[in-house]
């Protein structure tokens, strides 16, 4: 059993089972460890994932692992340009029998749901997710309705296919804790899906690892994780980079670097710690940060990602 610096307790049952569950993912989608560590990181830290790649390269199959492995109800949500507001949160419906209106919950009222392609749908369908993204509430004719808890969304998008799409703004990718792509499977990892089982049998026969009452606790315990002063004083010192680096247009608000931090936590906690390195901020910063930098146009600096990795190593670590 390992104590938090706050005193919250991790049961090594807890530990293990969150070290399986990890395992267990691994083996479904084959050769993406990191990407896969920052899925929870995302999920402990009770953010959400955005994952920009092209098809086929094991989007869906990572949503539905962590589903299965966390044994969370799971929804898939297909974003077209016909997709409504109601299609994601729900509708009421008048019963003329009771003569009254009856609601009748939509996807959103899942544990995981993942909105694939989601700069496919209009930007009022993509705010309605959005909205219960930042708040765990929906709103439907004038009623608050609470999400699951725990509420975590896997969001997908082409980043080359854009014609007939609807690009997220900034301030809605802002929604999502951690920006991640896959790539393409190594050549060891790549055969062994050729030569093995169809993963869609193998998530089917999988498991159920964690809770939702473990995801609760964990999250808890990541609330917790010690992060010292000087800690602190190296992210608020990437914020202030950020703001003035050659090439930055707009750089992270004090949200992000709470996020930053937040992630940070999660990353220690899954790694065995109970304190926060700056190695995890370094981990973790491209995916929390890139997305939410605003590259100069004019100043031929590169894409964001590039200029996350020019803010990091600008900094020294004290």
């Amino acid at each position: 059993m390992s104590t938090t610096a706050a005193g919250i307790m991790l049961t090594d049952p807890l530990r293990d089972a969150l070290s399986r569950a990890l395992a267990q993912v691994n083996t479904l989608v084959l050769g993406k460890p990191r990407e896969v560590r920052l899925a929870f990181v995302a999920l402990l830290s009770d953010g959400h994932l955005l994952i920009e790649d092209l098809p086929g390269l094991g989007k869906t199959t990572l949503a539905h692992a962590l589903a299965a492995t966390l044994g969370l109800g799971f929804q898939r949500v297909q974003f077209t340009s016909d997709l409504l507001p109601s299609d994601i949160v729900g509708v009421s419906v008048f019963d003329a029998q009771a003569r009254r209106f009856e609601f009748h919950p939509g996807p959103v009222f899942a544990h995981v749901l993942l909105a694939d392609e989601i700069n496919r749908a209009p930007p009022r369908t993509q705010s309605a997710l959005l909205e219960a993204m930042a708040e765990h509430q929906v709103t439907v004719d004038g009623t608050t309705r609470a999400l699951p808890d725990p509420f975590f969304v896997i969001a997908t998008q082409n980043p080359l296919d854009l014609s007939g799409t609807y690009p997220l703004p900034d301030s809605q990718l802002d929604r999502f804790l951690l920006r991640l792509t896959l790539g393409y499977p190594g050549e060891e990892a790549e055969r062994a899906l050729l030569a093995g089982a169809d993963r869609r049998d193998l998530i089917a026969r999988a498991m159920p690892v964690l809770g939702a009452e473990d995801v609760l606790s964990l999250r808890t315990a990541v609330s917790s994780v010690h992060a010292s002063d000087a800690l602190l004083s190296y992210v608020q010192a990437l914020l202030n980079r950020s703001r003035a680096h050659p090439g930055v247009r707009v750089g992270l608000s004090p949200r992000a670097g709470i996020a930053l931090l937040r992630a940070s936590r999660a990353h220690a906690l899954l790694l065995g710690r109970t304190h926060v390195l700056p190695e995890d901020v370094q981990a973790l910063f491209g995916a929390v940060a890139a997305h939410r930098l605003m590259a100069d146009a004019d100043a031929g600096t590169g894409d964001a990602a590039a200029l996350a990795e020019a803010i990091l190593h600008a900094v020294a670590v004290d």
